[in-house]
């Protein structure tokens, strides 16, 4: 029987498939907590615009009488917090408006709103759904480590790529079985039904983790994608150009708007014309993170943003079924301890 023919009748036994799966076994080990937080920050994140519509802003206070003087305010902080410092007193310029006052003590740093008549400290500057939001960013973007955490998170993007490929080859089943791998049958053992779970869904949302995980090194990593882009297709918003070093770096540079003979008042909105190639990776952007639809498309990115997640945990399931659980370490001690006949 060739290669191709046992592909397709009885790929279990291929020394290639063999390989890939060990290779997706310990890809998936080893970027399983990275996934997780990916993929709960990223779910998060996909509903950022409407957190930032909800969140509150400088509020008028209900008070009379004359207000506080920077000088006041400073030493109604100061009482406050004492031991600290005070950096910037931010007053609105509207009469009545809330007080930003920033105060620091050697590397911890407080940003709180103060009550601009009588003093009074009236809770955080930014409120904690935002610093909440914030986190999830820095988590999603920088691994909560900065410029390389970002790098990480980019190698990180890699091996996902990796793994949903090599997920790819493994689940094919063969041409007989393959309707089966489609579908979860819930009267099966557990340790059926999981493996069942981890097949059916990596092949369902096989083309979403492909695309997060392909845009997320383009994300992280943009000049070769858009070097290959440009040998075949022009960029004239994501401009390649030389830099000091003569490196190939991206720089974007906004396209021109063609105003037309529209009437006066409807030329504030104007239409860019983006090339072949800006468009790809405009739809980079647009696919990752979900934003060329409303709230409806942004809902269903969310819930397969989770997905990866489900993989993850049904995945390590099957790992310690087979590997780490009593009864595998039964099975292998009487394989070792057997007589040969």
């Amino acid at each position: 029987m060739s290669f191709r023919e046992q592909f397709w009748r009885r790929p279990q036994n291929l020394w290639l498939r063999k390989a890939l799966f060990q290779i997706h076994l310990w890809t998936g080990i080893a970027v399983g907590l990275y996934v997780i937080a990916i993929s709960v920050s990223g779910s998060a994140l996909f509903f950022r615009s409407k957190i930032l519509e909800m969140a509150p802003g400088r509020r008028v206070v209900a008070g009379s009488g004359p207000l506080l003087t920077k000088d006041e305010l400073r030493a109604a902080a100061l009482k406050a917090y004492p031991g600290y410092q005070i950096g910037n007193v931010w007053q609105g310029s509207i009469p009545g408006q809330e007080v930003e006052i920033w105060l620091s003590r050697g590397s911890r740093e407080k940003k709180r709103i103060f009550d601009p008549y009588t003093g009074k400290d009236l809770g955080e500057s930014v409120p904690y759904s935002l610093q909440a939001l914030t986190w999830l960013l820095d988590l999603h973007v920088n691994l909560l480590a900065g410029p390389k955490g970002k790098i990480i998170n980019g190698v990180g993007a890699i091996l996902l790529t990796l793994l949903a490929l090599t997920g790819a080859v493994i689940w094919w089943p063969g041409v007989k079985n393959w309707r089966r791998s489609l579908t979860v049958n819930p009267k099966a053992g557990w340790k059926r039904i999981n493996w069942e779970l981890h097949s059916a869904f990596g092949f369902w949302t096989f083309a979403f983790l492909f695309m997060w995980s392909l845009t997320g090194v383009y994300l992280v990593f943009p000049t070769p994608f858009q070097t290959t882009i440009q040998r075949f297709l022009p960029l004239d918003y994501y401009k390649l150009v030389a830099d000091d070093s003569q490196r190939a770096v991206v720089v974007p540079i906004m396209p021109v708007a063609d105003e037309g003979n529209r009437p006066a008042r409807k030329r504030r909105r104007p239409v860019f014309h983006y090339s072949a190639g800006d468009k790809i990776i405009r739809a980079f952007y647009s696919l990752h993170f979900g934003n060329f639809a409303g709230l409806g498309t942004r809902i269903v990115w969310a819930l397969f943003g989770l997905t990866p997640m489900v993989l993850f945990l049904t995945g390590a399931i099957m790992w310690w079924n087979r590997v780490l659980s009593r009864e595998a370490r039964r099975l292998r001690r009487g394989a070792e301890t057997a007589v040969p006949a």
